[in-house]
């Protein structure tokens, strides 16, 4: 494993989530007592993770890592950019390798041990994504997140990812859900910078990038697939359950009781 660091892309407001977003970002919404954030930090520090990158926009000012030390990184356009861009506004960050993770999801720290262990076997893959193999059980009666959201991923002959995300895989062609959970080593990480220069160079933010209208709205799932098609091994890194995404009103009801199973982490 080349690289302890951890990336948390959470610049967006989280308009889903209505009130619940509008005096905190979507990171610090509770979830079972806790804040967002406040799972991921106890869930990393449980495999010895503890050097943490936040990238951050609305109301950034905000966030707060309880008894966790945070470094920051901020987005001025969080407003009208997405995942991919605010993930290379901590560019100075990627050399070296890192975990990555959305700022809704919560997860357990077995999740994150499971990630680490994948990281660290000697044949690792430059890319490693956590993938539910239990997903659709998360979508009964999710109305305001239907399946059509879902990061579904589809894997070649080899067992290596080989499509990702929104729209980019048939229900009945997908293994799992991609959760938001990542690690790229120091070959991956230079890859999807090389990517993302490249990308600049071509079109700049506002040419169509993978299957996202400019580069500026693109997703890391858009990034991951063009890797893909460019021949870099990306390994799925299975998981059944363990997580829940906040992503909307009915999210939050529905993880409060599940995530209130798990032994809470500590808060300043």
């Amino acid at each position: 494993m080349s690289s302890s660091k951890v990336i948390i892309v959470a610049a967006g407001r989280g308009r889903r989530l209505g009130p619940e977003t509008e005096d905190i970002p979507k990171c610090m919404v509770r979830v079972a007592g806790q804040p967002i954030l406040h799972w991921q930090l106890r869930a990393f520090a449980a495999a010895g993770l503890s050097d943490i990158v936040v990238v951050r926009g609305y109301l950034g000012d905000r966030i707060d890592g309880g008894r966790a030390a945070l470094a920051f990184v901020d987005n001025p356009h969080w407003a009208n950019n997405n995942i991919l861009a605010s993930l290379l506004c901590a560019a100075e960050h990627l050399p070296g390798g890192f975990f990555f993770s959305y700022c809704d999801i919560v997860y357990t720290p077995e999740v994150v041990a499971r990630l680490a262990a994948a990281a660290r076997a000697a044949n690792a893959a430059p890319v490693s994504l956590i993938i539910d193999r239990c997903w659709a059980d998360a979508y009964q009666g999710r109305t305001l997140h239907p399946v059509s959201e879902a990061e579904l991923t589809q894997v070649d002959g080899q067992g290596q990812v080989a499509r990702v995300g929104k729209g980019a895989v048939a229900r009945d062609k997908a293994v799992g859900e991609f959760i938001g959970l990542a690690y790229f080593s120091a070959a991956g990480a230079a890859a999807l910078r090389a990517l993302w220069d490249g990308a600049l160079a071509a079109g700049g933010l506002e040419a169509p990038f993978g299957l996202a209208a400019t580069l500026r709205q693109s997703y890391l799932t858009d990034a991951l697939n063009v890797l893909a098609d460019q021949g870099l091994l990306i390994e799925p890194v299975f998981i059944d359950g363990q997580w829940r995404e906040i992503d909307t009103p009915q999210d939050l009801a529905a993880a409060q009781a599940i995530v209130g199973g798990w032994a809470r982490p500590s808060s300043k």
